[in-house]
């Protein structure tokens, strides 16, 4: 297992039920660069947690490391916390907007839900640009999925 001493000061730590090994597996499958990096197990039993279950597991997404808990189901994600994922081209956008959806939900202008119910906005790496004009702003607002191609010509009306 990764020592703690080895994260950045700063890293994402995730509440799951009970499925926080099988969240961890979703995600470094779906990101290049990926691993898991280790998992602790409780060492005695406790009224909610038997000796020798998964309490935490550490990985690492495209160089970033989180910690993911089984908590218990006393608390969800919500649309406050969100991860970027920012994409160099549609193939990108496709890919992961697929792959994290599957299970989960599209939400609204690049947002979406995985089976897990922690949101991600998938988005081009130009977005910024695309919605200066407000032609640009308004396709974006209606879409879900993000279509470059169609960004641009708007950005360009």
């Amino acid at each position: 297992m990764s020592s703690f001493q080895d994260y950045p000061r700063l890293s994402p730590f995730l509440w799951f039920d009970s499925n926080a090994e099988e969240a961890a597996d979703f995600y470094v499958s779906i990101f290049p660069n990926s691993r898991k990096l280790g998992v602790m197990r409780s060492s005695v039993d406790t009224p909610s947690t038997p000796a020798g279950a998964v309490l935490t597991v550490s990985f690492e997404l495209d160089g970033l490391k989180f910690t993911a808990l089984n908590g218990g189901p006393n608390h969800k994600f919500t649309d406050a916390i969100s991860f970027v994922v920012r994409c160099e081209n549609q193939q990108e956008i496709d890919r992961y907007w697929s792959k994290l959806t599957d299970g989960g939900n599209e939400v609204a202008c690049g947002w979406l839900k995985d089976k897990f119910g922690l949101s991600w906005q998938i988005v081009p790496a130009n977005i910024l640009e695309l919605v200066r004009t407000p032609q640009g702003m308004e396709a974006m607002m209606s879409m879900t999925k993000f279509d470059i191609a169609a960004l641009e010509r708007a950005a360009k009306s």
